[in-house]
This record gives C-alpha cells, structure tokens and sequence, in this order.
C-alpha cells in the first residue's frame, strides 16, 4: 500500500487533534507516515503509532522556532523526496496552508484546501469541500503531481488503530530561504482553560443579541459546562464585546464543530459561511424570522436571557 505523508502538528512532543483526524483520514488511502519537527518531536511517536503512524519521520533544529513557516516546508520536501508519497496531508490552520501552498508550488502539484473529507479513489484521492459559504458540497482531485491536501478539524472522527510507529530521523537541508524571516518576540496568550476555537468539538457563540461584553459571560457559564469553546458573531466583536480572536465568519475563523449552539445571531452570511458545515446546530434567537433558523438542526424562539441560563443549569444538574 502506498504511503501517505501526514504533517504533524504538536506542541513540545503533545499531538494537536487534527494531526489524530489527519491519522483517521489518511489510512483510508494509504499507509500514514508522519512528519514530526521541532522541540519535542520525539515525544508525539506514541500517540502517531496508536492512530495508525507505521512509521514516525523527526528532526528537531533551532530554525523552527527561530524562523517562519520555510524551514518547515523544507523539511516536508525532505520527506517528501524521501519517501514518494501517493499524498501529503497537512492540518488546514492558517500556518498549514501556507506550508501546504509552498509545498505544492516546489514540488510541482496540485493543491486542495480546507477538505472536509477524505477517500480513495481511481485515480487518487479525492476530496470534499464545502463551497460558496456552505452552499454546495464539491468533491475535487488533484490532476498533476502528488495531491497535498489541508483537511479543516473536526472533520473526521479521531479513531485508534495501532501500528508500528518506527522513529526515524529525517535528514533535511536548511535552504537559504529559510532564514528570511525572524521570530523576533513572542506573548504567550492567556489561557482561558478552553479549547482551541477552530478545533472544539463543541463551540457556544453570542451575537448582537448578547446586548453588551458584560453579558457575554452568560455566553461562556454554557460554554464551560459543555466544556465548549466560545464564539462571537462580527456584530458583537466590532462592538468590542469580545475579542477578534474569536470571532467566527467569513472575515473571522471557520469551524465545524459536532455541536453549534448560537445564541442571539440572526444569521447574516458572512457568520453562516463560517460554522455552516458543524454538524449539529442549534439557534436560540427571539426573532422567529432570523435567517439563522433556516440551517438550524434545532431552534430556540425565545430571549437567550432566559433560555441560555436554564440551558446552562440543566446540563449541570444532568452532569451531576
């Protein structure tokens, strides 16, 4: 069976969630072989064997975190040539596509971003995206070189399946590209004890309807009791209600959680091509006209003032 080249994305050795849905996805067309770099990268070959890694391709150097993005796409060339690959997958995060695109224009193939899913097919794989803000569903392949595909989290379900996961190290050649670009300074950014917004499985969004920041806490109580992560619609962002970081849109962050609750969001499609592909979505708006209840799973009419509390009060009590 042909193998697949799988991008990982960790932390110090902890492997992100999508690298373990990029794992999923990947052995449906192939043999996954991940590509760990950077401090701790030895770490992740446990977790990478247990979904399905056969083998685990690791090189760690000071120019990963001293320089952007080229040192790492020339280490996934390194891979690449090493090991003639039927596909590269990478995580569609704003860092992965460009990886991604600079990969495709080296090596000379073609590109898909932001898939949704993933299989086999005659002639390579092929993939879905979600076109036109959500609109269509298009399935695409790549007609010249090695598909290099960006798959959007949550978009497949992290499922274990042990395998050998034999490190090895992978032999890259810096290029002089690579240290165009300094890291200068970095902030660590406060942690709200959250998950991640793009890669939630759950994600609890306010809008316009919140009325105001200092409400915006009715908003996170649901959130932190479905253990979610918290959205906001342009509307309540452009009021300076929440942060930009978690604004959810077409100008903001696309997410597909499995479970999208809105609350207060009337549903303009510049917030709809942003959350239309979550898999369960629930609107509470106390305008039955709000074009948000037209893609909804299920709908709330009521004031979020009053229904989100009780939400929020009969999860806790159904937790225990």
């Amino acid at each position: 069976m042909a193998e697949v080249l799988v991008y990982v994305d960790h932390v110090d050795g902890a492997v992100r969630k999508p690298t373990l849905e990029l794992l999923t996805l990947a052995r449906r067309i192939g043999e996954p072989v991940a590509v760990a770099l950077g401090s701790g990268a030895e770490n992740t070959a446990a977790a990478l064997a247990e979904h399905g890694a056969v083998k685990v391709l690791t090189h760690d150097a000071a120019e990963y975190a001293d320089y952007l993005v080229v040192p790492k796409v020339d280490a996934l060339q390194a891979a690449y040539e090493a090991v003639s690959p039927a596909a590269v997958l990478v995580p569609s995060s704003a860092e992965g596509k460009e990886i991604a695109a600079r990969l495709a224009v080296r090596i000379g193939s073609g590109i898909i971003t932001d898939a949704v899913d993933l299989e086999a097919g005659d002639e390579g794989p092929v993939a879905t995206q979600s076109a036109f803000a959500a609109s269509f569903t298009t399935k695409s392949r790549v007609s010249k070189g090695t598909p290099v595909i960006t798959v959007k989290p949550n978009s497949a379900a992290v499922e274990a399946a042990p395998a050998a996961g034999a490190v090895e190290a992978l032999a890259v050649s810096f290029s002089e590209k690579a240290t165009g670009t300094k890291v200068t300074a970095r902030t660590p950014r406060a942690s709200t004890g959250r998950p991640e917004l793009t890669e939630a499985a759950i994600v609890v969004s306010g809008g316009r309807g919140v009325n105001g920041a200092e409400n915006f806490s009715i908003i996170e109580n649901l959130a932190d009791s479905l253990g979610a992560a918290v959205g906001a619609s342009r509307a309540a962002v452009d009021a300076g209600w929440y942060p930009h970081t978690n604004q959810v849109g077409q100008t903001g962050k696309s997410v597909s959680p499995q479970l999208y609750i809105a609350s207060g969001i009337s549903g303009a499609i510049q917030h709809r091509a942003g959350m239309q592909t979550s898999k369960t979505i629930v609107a509470i708006n106390k305008d039955a006209e709000a074009p948000i209840f037209d893609l909804v799973d299920y709908g709330v009419v009521g004031d979020l003032f009053d229904v989100v509390p009780q939400l929020t009060e009969e999860i806790k009590t159904r937790k225990g």
